[in-house]
């Protein structure tokens, strides 16, 4: 547990005397606060600077530094400060905020392995050069001694190079042989350390023909393709984890002597808790005191808050808006709806992770091919010859001739130009399959709220009200936090429009906002408290004094791009389907909008993600589009699933592809894009296969030596790149 203590003077004159006892308790305390919010509503450098001065202008706060590209600002504070301080200074600035737990997250703050694969590479490169520039020497025609101390040097480097720049592949093959199977990196170590072998023993011999060179450049050119397959990987986390993350870490638990802050693994359904306007629910359970309302967004895709008052059902993740609420608990950690919903991203991920690449298909044919010719072509020529030198050398070409490394390029390759391309367009490409599923979509799902829509209410009726009236709706809303009162507040000052002269404003819970104002009561709020028809369309009713109510209607806009897209992608032969968890009115609205023949309402999570599998089941190759907590665990289970950078962390992390801008036009170009990809992969396993049906019988024939057949392979991986660039 942990108790929030508050100074109190000492009972005990003596105790100033103790300076040590005092040391020791300072000590005992935590000097400060590390505090994670995520900012899911944060675009560019301004974003940054505007949050970090905000934050860093409190007293409170030491130091505050926003990650644009995690979307995460990471706060150095004041002991006694707290999350829920910290939360209304970013969202007085503009920007939403959310509380990360940061035990959970601790994990993916760094990239340990990029800069272990970059600094082998680094090596490699380096040692590569070098080794070049004195076998140029050995090729322009030195020749006895001259010779031998030009591939003892070249040695020198080598070896430790190769040592240290060649070990992923390395122990990636001794895993493999340890399981008693093969995968790439088994011929891939065996060209290396063959290469190396008949090397040194040639430079032994003072042979003419040493292949350092070709040994360090093939470590050079596989070490390439693998940090751009790791970089395509690189972003991509777990959603489960990122959702984990989200959970509230630390709740207000009600006990008979007042409240006490814990940790939320310490709670027990049936405790009490109270949760402050502002806080996330840290359980489910059931409202016993206090009314307020629900942002259920972030869950259910709901446009509006929800009224919540004593009887009332709340999962945890939800935000009380409005007013403080008592909550019992029914259920606690691991059962919560939000951990249900982490486990469903956790198995859906699974699912996915069975894709097979074609690179990994080609590997499954390839690995024991190479081996089989490799020794075929050993046995043949020492039979043959009776010489294990010669038969060693053509068994070293066999496997440096047929080393993957076109292979090894021919996806990191492909994808990394057309990241490239679509990245010009506003699209970042995060999973390194994510081209081969997106090329094979046929259906694409939406969610609506925040993905089809821009996710905020914008006033549309102003012009039927008269200027008294704004400046009353203008002062009463200037006083509440609700979504509709932050519409109409954007929207009357952008009119020009100044706030009337209203006195003893209040905001009352789940209700709305009244006060005074000359002398009569007037209110802004929902249409059963003021007084309005309760028409179903989105509004919110003010009345003055004893008149008659008069409704603000509100409608949520399209995003840019959102009509374009979905016109091409029915054009080009694709099914749409809008999926939400916002009421059936509001969704078969958005559908005929659209054009869209097929839509699903008030779906929960698991319904999206049941739907999609559904239409998996019978064949579809579907893309998800969505940006919320909701729609996590179904990006998760389609084929492939594009976020828009405002998304919630957890729902861009379960994405494929997270669209940079703020239009969703690019998405069909990026499915056409991914087809030309697919394309070139192809084209460029066909380039390897052709040059090894060319290149490996001359091999086999003793017509190649290992510097000519690295030659060779270096020739079909340049190939194989520039076929790559095509794309761009």
């Amino acid at each position: 547990m942990t108790a929030v203590l508050r100074p109190q003077a000492s009972a005990c004159p003596a105790c100033s005397a103790a300076p040590a006892a005092e040391a020791l308790a300072a000590a005992a305390e935590p000097t400060e606060a590390h505090i994670v919010l995520s900012l899911p509503t944060i675009h560019c450098s301004a974003c940054m600077s505007t949050v970090e001065q905000a934050l860093n202008a409190s007293a409170s706060i030491r130091s505050a530094r926003v990650n644009l590209t995690m979307k995460r600002v990471s706060i150095e504070a004041e002991p006694e400060l707290t999350a829920q301080d910290v939360i209304p200074m970013v969202e007085a600035a503009g920007y939403e905020a959310h509380e990360l737990d940061t035990t959970a997250i601790s994990s993916t703050q760094t990239d340990r392995a990029g800069r272990d694969l970059l600094m082998r590479l680094a090596v490699a490169g380096f040692a590569a050069m070098n080794v070049m520039l004195l076998s140029v020497a050995v090729w322009s025609g030195a020749e006895g001694p001259t010779r031998d101390m030009f591939h003892w040097i070249s040695a020198g480097i080598v070896i430790p190079a190769i040592a240290f720049s060649a070990q992923p592949f390395f122990r990636n093959a001794w895993t493999a042989l340890k399981a008693r199977h093969l995968n790439m990196d088994v011929p891939i170590s065996l060209a290396i350390l063959l290469a190396l072998a008949t090397s040194l023993w040639e430079t032994t011999l003072s042979g003419e023909h040493a292949y350092f060179d070709a040994a360090m450049t093939l470590t050079f050119f596989l070490l390439t393709g693998r940090y751009l397959d790791h970089r395509t990987r690189s972003v991509a986390r777990s959603a489960a984890e990122e959702l984990a993350a989200l959970e509230v870490p630390r709740a207000w638990r009600v006990t008979d002597a007042g409240e006490e802050q814990v940790n939320v693994s310490e709670l027990r359904v049936g405790d009490l808790l109270h949760v402050r306007p502002g806080g996330r629910m840290p359980v489910d359970g059931e409202i016993t005191e206090g009314s307020s309302e629900l942002d259920r967004s972030l869950l259910t895709g709901e446009t509006l808050p929800v009224f919540a008052q004593p009887g009332t059902g709340v999962s945890a993740g939800e935000v009380n808006l409005t007013g403080p609420l008592t909550v019992r608990a029914s259920a606690v950690g691991r059962d919560t709806s939000l951990h249900r919903m982490a486990d469903l991203v956790a198995i859906a991920e699974s699912g996915r992770s069975r894709y097979t690449s074609l690179a990994d298909k080609a590997a499954k044919l390839y690995a024991p091919g190479v081996h089989i010719l490799s020794a075929l072509a050993f046995l043949g020529w020492l039979l043959y010859s009776g010489d294990l030198r010669i038969a060693l050398n053509i068994a070293a070409a066999v496997l440096i001739i047929t080393c993957p490394c076109a292979l090894g390029l021919a996806v990191p390759a492909v994808t990394t130009a057309a990241s490239g391309r679509l990245f010009k367009q506003g699209l970042l490409i995060k999973d390194a399959t994510a081209l081969e599923r997106l090329a094979q979509v046929d259906t694409v799902v939406f969610d609506k709220t925040g993905t089809l829509t821009a996710g905020t209410p914008e006033l549309t009726n102003k012009d039927d009200f008269t200027r008294a009236d704004l400046e009353i709706a203008l002062a009463l809303a200037e006083g509440s936090a609700h979504p509709l009162s932050i519409s109409l507040t954007a929207s009357a000052r952008a009119a020009g429009i100044v706030a009337a002269n209203v006195t003893d404003i209040q905001e009352v819970p789940g209700h709305g906002t009244q006060g005074t104002w000359n002398g009569q009561l007037v209110r802004l709020g929902r249409a059963a408290w003021v007084g309005g028809n309760g028409q179903t369309m989105t509004s919110a009713w003010l009345r003055v004094g004893s008149g008659s109510a008069h409704a603000f209607t509100f409608t949520d806009r399209l995003r840019d791009g959102a009509a374009e897209a979905v016109r091409d992608l029915q054009a080009a032969g694709h099914k749409v389907i809008l999926m939400s968890g916002d009421t059936t009115q509001a969704v078969e609205s958005m559908a005929d909008k659209l054009g869209i023949d097929q839509w699903l309402a008030e779906a929960l999570p698991e319904d999206k993600s049941a739907r999609i599998q559904d239409l998996t089941a019978k064949g579809a190759k579907v893309l998800m589009v969505g940006d919320g907590l909701n729609d996590t665990a179904a990006l998760s289970a389609a084929h492939a699933s594009i976020s828009p950078a405002s998304a919630l962390d957890a729902a861009r992390v379960a994405s494929d592809i997270v669209l940079l801008g703020g239009t969703l036009a690019p998405i069909p170009d990026a499915i056409t894009t991914a087809r030309k990809a697919t394309r070139r992969i192809r084209e460029n396993f066909t380039i390897a296969t052709w040059y090894n049906l060319i290149a490996v019988p001359l091999a086999i024939a003793g017509l190649c030596s290992p510097l000519i057949a690295a030659l060779a392979m270096s020739a079909s991986s340049i190939t194989v790149s520039l076929n790559a660039l095509r794309l761009r």
